[in-house]
């Protein structure tokens, strides 16, 4: 073994998005619009469902809880592009970099979020005389509590796993942060466990969470089909098919960027699927779930016109 090819590492190198020099301004100016778009939108969300007494349901309760995971998982990700840019320091040390991976991983772990709202749903189109004593706020605390803590259970044994790696090949982490696929690629150590462990994550992570998120659509959509007057049809299918297309943006996108086979798997894409993960998705969310919705538009008003 050349062991001169083996570091120990204190600090990695983060090489951003882009190494083009003349990107870097443009990248920094649609990153900061991307962070400031999802924390307005998101934070907006939150204000709203914590002021306003009409927007204490089970629904907004779950979309406030989603719109924080929202807000989290950028700010893990997109703030090293932001203070790279405006300090010029582009390095990160083990120890950060592990507490940022660690953090992100618990954050993804954590995708039942919208499993728990395509459930508040069902309940309340196949079963609207029910929806009061089954969505109690009990079982809806409980369901967000299962969903945050699975997050960190489910993400630990992983983390664990990649902190004990002993070495790395080099410094620079090709991607804007500290992703678990190419800290994997530039370890010396012996990987096999820790990319099975991605694996069957993913299965129960992704296609697990999906295929619940997505059955009960399945039962709304047979509900709606039932309905007589055509405008009740068409508000409600406008509204199932904005959060379908949420998920399965969000959950195909996480499939192929941590189930793909190895032949298929480059940082630049890795880089890609993680961008629109950490940003297009919870830019995405406050437009589809809220912020086109009359109650979040009627709370907007009463409190700030």
């Amino acid at each position: 073994m050349n062991v001169t090819n083996q570091t120990m590492m204190i600090y990695f190198i983060i090489k951003g998005i882009s190494d083009a020099p003349e990107l870097q301004a443009l990248i920094f100016v649609l990153v900061l619009f991307m962070y400031l778009f999802i924390l307005g939108g998101n934070m907006t969300i939150v204000l709203l469902v914590c002021l306003d007494p009409q927007l204490h349901t089970p629904m907004y309760f779950f979309l406030c809880n989603l719109s924080i995971l929202d807000m989290s998982s950028s700010t893990v990700t997109l703030h090293k592009i932001l203070i790279s840019f405006l300090t010029g320091n582009n390095t990160v040390s083990l120890y950060a970099c592990m507490t940022q991976m660690f953090i992100l991983i618990s954050l993804v772990c954590n995708e039942l979020m919208p499993t728990a709202m395509s459930y508040d749903r069902f309940v309340a189109v196949c079963n609207p005389l029910h929806y009061a004593t089954v969505m109690s706020p009990c079982l809806c605390a409980s369901l967000a509590s299962v969903c945050w803590a699975s997050g960190f259970v489910e993400s630990l044994p992983l983390f664990v796993l990649i902190s004990r790696f002993s070495c790395y090949k080099s410094q620079e982490i090709n991607h804007f942060f500290c992703d678990i696929m190419p800290i994997i690629k530039l370890s010396c150590s012996d990987t096999t466990l820790s990319n099975l462990l991605i694996f069957i994550c993913g299965l129960f992570l992704s296609i697990f969470p999906f295929l619940l998120t997505f059955i009960p659509y399945i039962f709304i959509i047979q509900t709606i089909l039932s309905v007589r007057s055509s405008a009740g049809k068409h508000k409600a299918f406008y509204t199932c098919s904005s959060h379908l297309t949420v998920v399965i943006l969000l959950y195909v996108t996480l499939i192929c960027q941590y189930m793909r086979p190895t032949s298929m798997d480059t940082l630049e894409s890795s880089k890609l699927f993680s961008l629109f993960n950490t940003a297009a998705v919870p830019m995405l969310n406050p437009l589809i779930y809220s912020l086109k919705n009359k109650d979040i538009k009627s709370a907007l008003k009463r409190r700030w016109f």
